[in-house]
């Protein structure tokens, strides 16, 4: 059955459109009370992004689903990958079809595209499983701090309302080494500063030896490790040395093949899925978890 849009434009790649943009950015605030408009503060939306969207004549934006850019390194390869974000109908449209067109028109966008790998978070998994997606359990990796903790130089601590400090985090994103070769983003920045203005209690240090940045949290009593930015990544141990800290639990929220540290894969609870769909999804058969700084 076709979508009822009596009263509505549909348009597609519209983020050149300041007017379409913030049109974008209040429904998304109305819907979830996100402010994706932090965005302009460090240049705009993602240039990867393909919107599709529904207006009515007032130029408020009524349904929307965006697909991105989101390369994956995945078993040690680079996948060309797509995620799902800005899914969106305001109340009194619902029902009309307006969400299921978007989504195939963006699902057909990344197929003429050639993605390989498909991702989405939601916290409605049935609403996408008749389109092929399925939910990849993600889990956390917990164990005790390393043995052995080496004295290094001290990080520093970083904050997004320092341009300095900004300008710093955004070269070290676009040249980032992805930061496990078993399951995590190779090439995201704006998510990553969003999520960093989103969640006040995250921290981000710098630690210039390795000319890489630690997104970080802490209780008091253990350390949680959500992802590292930088042109190399530093074991576990360096980074508590660097940060002068001595937890007693440590929890990874991304595989930690590259810390020089093993932990205990255990089930990460979270009101939302991450689902999967596409050539690739073969290739994740290991217990993993995106990174909640790459989270959409």
């Amino acid at each position: 059955m076709p979508p009822d849009t009596r009263g509505l434009t549909f348009r597609q790649d519209y983020f050149d459109d300041p007017a379409a943009w913030s049109a974008l950015v209040a429904l998304l605030q109305d819907t979830f009370g996100i402010d994706v408009g932090t965005q302009d503060r460090f240049g705009g939306p993602d240039p990867t992004s393909m919107p599709f969207g529904y207006f009515d004549e007032n130029g408020t934006c009524v349904a929307n689903f965006s697909a991105f850019s989101m390369p994956m390194m995945i078993d040690g390869r680079l996948v060309k990958s797509a995620g799902f974000q800005s899914g969106a109908v305001r109340p009194e449209w619902r029902g009309r079809g307006l969400y299921r067109d978007l989504m195939n028109r963006a699902f057909g966008w990344c197929d003429v595209q050639g993605f390989e790998l498909r991702l989405l978070l939601t916290d409605k998994p049935a609403l996408y499983e008749p389109y092929g997606f399925r939910v990849l359990p993600q889990h956390q990796f917990s164990g005790p701090s390393p043995a052995e903790v080496k004295p290094t130089r001290p990080a520093r601590t970083l904050s997004i309302g320092n341009p300095d400090d900004l300008a710093l985090v955004m070269r070290l994103l676009r040249g980032r080494t992805s930061v496990s070769s078993v399951f995590a983003v190779a090439s995201q920045v704006e998510m990553f500063l969003l999520n960093s203005c989103l969640d006040t209690d995250i921290r981000l240090a710098y630690l210039d030896q390795f000319e890489a940045i630690v997104a970080w949290k802490s209780d008091g009593t253990s350390f949680q490790l959500l992802d590292i930015a930088g042109k190399s990544i530093p074991s576990l141990a360096a980074i508590l040395a660097a940060l002068d800290l001595c937890p007693g639990r440590i929890e990874v929220c991304f595989p930690p093949d590259r810390l020089d540290w093993q932990g205990t894969p255990k089930p990460f609870p979270s009101y939302t899925s991450l689902m999967i769909r596409g050539e690739a999804t073969s290739r994740v058969d290991v217990p993993v978890m995106l990174s909640p700084m790459a989270e959409f």
